[in-house]
């Protein structure tokens, strides 16, 4: 039987033992990030998976750290085997819940019992790396000596995983690296203590069986990850990445492709028009100039196009925080048909960044469009890109008689919190007009245009709508916009003369509206 005591060799194991406990603290805090991004990814709502699932995680931690002190003997066994089953059950973490997700669409047991999981044997492992410990130190020390490298290794392993293993590994493979790290740890107790193991067969076996489990799921986890992917789309997947901040899925059907980020439709080439061209023209041609243009997202280059049908333009600065889908929309052969190798253009320039940031450190930098072609305030993260202060900014960015122009999710399920961008716009100080489109692909969809006024004088209030009826697209070769499109898209039915709130960072309006749209009944 294995205790403290047997583990004594040299004062250099004690050495090897605290490099093992900053090991498995870099280990754990990568875990939590990991399952907590799983999660928002997989199921949505960002601050309410990451709240949850390391919630859950840490009260798992308590559980297991509450069952470690039924381990009364074989402590260096047993300390080896929680590695051991923390390197097979973190490695398969992503893989599988992405196998999963083809089957099922409700992920949150899956995710969180892995999480729960988790946490139960990193909770049972720091205490017994305390009781291996205290042959090496007195209790005075001991305790804080384990729990200092478990945080220097914690604090190692959240700037790897932010700048290195998410950018680079991706969600699929970190995990594989991140069960790997335990294995290594288990490898090197097992090898300098080896003879002292009441386990040794048994664990010798486990670490065969496991070693060759991780390298195949190593190869293995790409095909896997495709053909659970595969399961959730109608059509074939021809492209899949997983990037720091979203799941890029491309997929075909006959002569068609569509685009979708974390699950959700951006467009579909069967009739993305309907969407690209009210979103730019509109605002491009009731702006006073268009020379300098700001693009927020819109990283596929599809209104990017469409900007640079118009003559005027002189330059367009497009941002996108996402520099893999940005490099997507420049050298995919699909995207890079579809807008025309618009981002080839000499006047076109690409910063990756946040919009929110972008447009206020923009200091003495002006528009004459902005164009925001970002994804729905599904988050709280993207709510902000529809709040009152962006606005704010993108008003003081606009020169006189500019136009700033964002999607507005559906009006007809999620209205109000259509009706809120156009409340919160106004109450930013912009003249605002309301439009909306059916495209097939997508169901009805919405903007809200908002214009910078040139002087103290205050138009009538159908000033702007007036203005947008009256334009002509004749001459940029549209496929779907002409005046009469213009015309009918300015028109709504009856119900929407909702009050609703301005959306700002107090009070993320917005967010709550998108969240209690119909979107079951789409």
């Amino acid at each position: 039987m294995t205790t403290p005591a047997t583990v004594r060799q040299d004062p250099s194991q004690g050495l090897v033992l605290k490099a093992c406990i900053f090991a498995t603290g870099l280990a754990g805090v990568v875990a939590e990030y990991v399952m907590a991004t799983l999660a928002s990814y997989l199921i949505g709502d960002a601050v309410l998976q990451w709240t949850l699932t390391v919630s859950l995680m840490l009260f798992a931690m308590g559980v297991g750290s509450r069952l470690s002190r039924f381990i009364r003997g074989a402590i260096l066994d047993a300390f080896v085997t929680v590695e051991l089953l923390l390197s097979v059950v973190c490695a398969t973490s992503a893989t599988l819940a992405y196998f999963l997700s083809g089957w099922t669409t409700n992920l949150a047991p899956i995710i969180y019992g892995i999480s729960v999981t988790i946490g139960l044997l990193i909770g049972i492992e720091i205490p017994l790396a305390t009781r291996l410990n205290q042959v090496f130190d007195e209790l005075r020390v001991n305790i804080s000596s384990v729990l200092e490298y478990d945080y220097y290794g914690a604090l190692l392993g959240g700037v790897l995983f932010a700048f290195v293993a998410l950018p680079f590994l991706g969600l699929t493979y970190t995990p594989i690296a991140l069960g790997a790290i335990n294995l290594v740890v288990a490898g090197l107790l097992f090898a300098r203590h080896r003879q002292v193991f009441a386990w040794r067969r048994v664990l010798s076996v486990s670490f065969a069986g496991a070693s060759l489990f991780l390298i195949a799921l190593a190869v293995l986890a790409e095909p896997i990850v495709l053909f659970g992917e595969q399961r959730k789309y109608r059509d074939q997947v021809i492209y899949q990445e997983q990037t720091r901040y979203q799941r890029i899925v491309m997929t075909r059907f006959r002569d068609h492709h569509w685009l979708y980020l974390d699950g959700h439709t951006q467009f579909s080439s069967y009739d993305e028009e309907r969407y690209h061209e009210p979103l730019v023209h509109p605002a491009m041609l009731a702006s006073a100039a268009r020379r300098h243009i700001l693009i927020l997202g819109g990283g596929d280059g599809m209104a990017l196009r469409e900007v640079l049908r118009h003559p005027e333009v002189m330059d367009v600065t497009l941002v996108d925080i996402d520099a893999a889908m940005t490099t997507l929309g420049r050298t995919h052969e699909v995207l890079v048909d579809l807008n025309q190798d618009a981002f080839a253009d000499p006047r076109v320039s690409v910063e990756n960044q946040d919009g929110y940031a972008y447009l206020r450190d923009a200091d003495n930098m002006y528009w004459d469009v902005i164009v925001v072609d970002l994804p729905d305030p599904r988050t709280i993260d993207l709510a902000r890109l529809y709040g009152l202060e962006l606005y704010r900014l993108a008003h003081r960015r606009l020169s006189p008689g500019g136009v700033v122009v964002t999607q507005a999710t559906s009006p007809f399920f999620t209205r109000r919190a259509f009706l809120s961008v156009s409340a919160t716009m106004e109450a930013a100080g912009l003249m605002t007009a309301s439009y909306h489109n059916h495209v097939p692909t997508m169901g009805e969809w919405g903007w809200v245009l908002g214009m910078r006024g040139r002087d103290g004088t205050v138009p009538r209030d159908d000033w702007l709508s007036q203005r947008l009826a009256a334009l002509s697209f004749e001459s940029l070769g549209t496929r779907f916009l002409n005046r009469d499109a213009m015309v009918s898209m300015l028109h709504f039915g009856k119900g929407f003369d909702d009050e609703v709130e301005v959306s700002d960072e107090i009070n993320f309006a917005i967010f709550y509206y998108y969240r209690d749209g119909d979107w079951d009944v789409y």
